[in-house]
């Protein structure tokens, strides 16, 4: 069973930035793709980016693009997430996936496994 434990939430201000990490356990981390999701009380989960195996290609949700960056330290086990200039309306927990199959997705359901979130606040 893969183990993930995200950190790095917390208050901030719109405008300012967070890192988000998210401890993997498994042998064969760096075969996984991974993705990062938010969830806003009420909302559906959404989509915010992915990467491909070890080094392969990253995907961001639109409203992303430009601000946020997905990267992954296989030393450490961790994929990160970058986030700068944070608005208000991004104020969610923040959760991350794996893929064991290596295939990463805009699609929750695509990922095996899944850590249980961390809360990111933006006030104006």
């Amino acid at each position: 069973q893969v183990q993930l434990v995200e950190s790095g939430g917390g208050l901030v201000q719109a405008g300012d930035s967070l890192r988000l990490s998210c401890a993997a356990s498994g042998r064969t981390f760096s075969s996984y793709a991974m993705g990062w999701f938010r969830q806003a009380p009420g909302k559906e989960r959404e989509f915010v980016a992915t990467i491909s195996l070890s080094d392969g290609p990253t995907y961001y949700a639109d409203s992303v693009k430009g601000r946020f960056t997905i990267s992954r330290d296989n030393a450490k086990n961790t994929v990160y997430l970058q986030m700068n200039s944070l608005k208000t309306e991004e104020k969610a927990v923040y959760s991350c996936e794996a893929d064991l199959f290596g295939r990463g997705s805009s699609n929750y359901h695509a990922y095996e496994y899944w850590g249980q979130g961390t809360q990111v606040t933006v006030s104006s």
